[in-house]
This record gives structure tokens, C-alpha cells and sequence, in this order.
């Protein structure tokens, strides 16, 4: 039985599912961990969750290198749109054995939802400090240039020739420009971040060492701008931004004017 969307994948047998989701994990990643194809460790306990009941028209996957570690290494979750397409809501990769900055979760264990809901401002501060960007709890793995090619290899296989991504934060959407995506919507929001951050803008005024997010330096470093950004510096959060994909279309990397990381 074939499927071209989550929803209908999500009706099919849970062998079926597994064969298919499993296509997103790239290659690399199972090397560098050493997993085997089926995706258990030498006990046979999986090491791959999967949250996708029939009739449901989402999928969330994670893959942990070893059972019982906190953090997978690969973290995705999708949906469908209303006509049908694929859509990215979140999508992580971790290093296991990079430092962990609990910025997922307040001190009493609540979670902050990567600082969307509520922020533990300390965690936050020691991710900044450590070079990391809004919303990572640990380093990535540096394999996105991989990883896209096994997700679009997916969307193919679905019968797509374009997909939907949400990015969560500014840097996010920078790194989605510079792999070939563009704007559904919220384009004219980063034309204003662009402007606000460029010359006397409203946010350069406010880059004054008022608390850690807001360094001066975040004028030319993208990093900083989305902590800057993630700190309330625009006076709204960064949301509302849609991004589309053509499956195979080349990376730009002529964005950003002169920003760097």
C-alpha cells in the first residue's frame, strides 16, 4: 500500500511506518552512531520512537544513539498541510557528547517549550556564552547539508516535488534561505529585521548591553541577532514565518548582506 501524505503513512500497518519514516534519518547519522538498519542496540530495544496514531495527520520521531540517553540525536516533527503537502515544524539534531544547556526546561522541571513559553534565562546565558543559538540545548552535528538530502530524497518518494518548513527562530530562517528556500509568508518581517539591524535602525539603538542578548556586536552577527531577537528586542516574538522548498533547487548563499555568524 502506498501514501503521499503523514496522514495517510500513519494509517498503514507499524512495520509499514517504520520502513517509511525511517528514510528521513540520513545515512551519516547512522554511521557516525554505528546503528545498525533496524534501529536497536545489541539488547534489540529500539532506539527509534515514533509518535503516529492513525488518523492522525502529524508524525514525531526520535532516534537516540543509545537507550536511556536523555536527548536523541535526531528529533523531527512533521504534519501535513491542508492540501496536503509536507510540512517541518521542528527538526533537531544533537551532539550527545557536546555540554547540555537545559534551556528546554525551568529549574522546577517545567518545560519552557526551547524558550517560546517561558525562558530559563541562566541556561540561555551559559548556551549564548558557549556559542550556541536560541533554542539548542546541545551542538548540532554539523550533517544539515546531508540531512536535507535524505528528506527531500523522502518527499520524492511521497510524490512531491516541494515541502514547508517553520522556523522557530530568526538564524533558523537564514539558514533555511541559505539552502534554497524561500518566504510563504514573513518575508516582509525579515526586510524589517534586516532594516532595524542595519545603520541607526530602532534595534541597533537597543543593542546596549542592557542584558547578555543584547550586545553590540549582534548588529553583524546573526547568532546574536536571533538571541537579540529571542530576547524581545523587536517588541513581538518571531513568528508567523512559513518557508517552501522545491525539492533538489541549489543553495543561495548570497543572503544576509555581509552578516556573518
Amino acid at each position: 500500500m502506498s501514501a503521499s501524505t503523514i496522514g495517510g503513512i500513519n494509517l498503514l500497518s507499524e512495520h509499514e511506518k517504520k520502513e517509511i519514516y525511517r528514510r528521513i534519518i540520513p545515512g551519516e547519522l547512522l554511521e557516525r552512531f554505528k546503528l545498525n538498519p533496524y534501529l536497536a542496540d545489541i539488547q534489540g530495544r529500539s532506539l527509534l520512537n515514533l509518535k503516529c496514531k492513525p488518523g492522525s495527520t502529524s508524525v514525531e520521531m526520535s532516534l537516540f544513539h543509545e537507550h536511556g540517553f536523555r536527548d536523541p540525536v535526531f528529533y523531527g516533527h512533521l504534519t501535513d498541510t491542508m492540501n496536503g503537502q509536507i510540512h517541518i515544524l521542528l527538526y533537531i539534531l544533537n551532539d550527545p557528547a557536546s555540554p547540555r544547556f537545559d534551556v528546554d526546561i525551568m529549574p522546577n522541571g517545567q518545560a519552557t517549550q526551547f524558550g517560546t513559553s517561558q525562558r530559563n534565562i541562566e541556561a540561555e546565558q551559559n548556551a549564548l556564552q558557549s556559542g550556541l543559538t536560541p533554542g539548542q540545548i546541545r551542538s548540532g552535528l554539523g550533517i544539515l547539508s546531508t540531512a536535507t538530502t535524505a528528506f527531500e530524497n523522502f518527499v520524492e518518494t511521497l510524490g512531491h516535488d516541494m515541502y514547508f518548513a517553520e522556523p522557530l527562530y530568526y538564524h533558523n530562517a537564514i539558514i533555511f534561505e541559505r539552502y534554497g528556500f524561500a518566504y510563504q509568508s514573513g518575508k516582509k518581517l525579515m526586510k524589517r529585521i534586516q532594516a532595524e539591524f542595519t545603520g541607526d535602525g530602532a534595534c541597533v539603538k537597543k543593542l546596549d548591553g542592557s542584558s547578555a542578548f543584547r550586545q553590540p556586536e549582534a548588529q553583524k552577527s546573526i547568532r546574536l541577532r536571533s538571541w537579540a531577537i529571542h530576547d524581545g528586542i523587536l517588541g513581538e516574538p518571531f513568528t508567523n514565518v512559513t518557508m517552501y522548498k522545491r525539492v533538489g533547487k541549489s543553495a543561495n548563499i548570497n543572503t544576509s548582506e555581509g552578516t556573518h555568524w
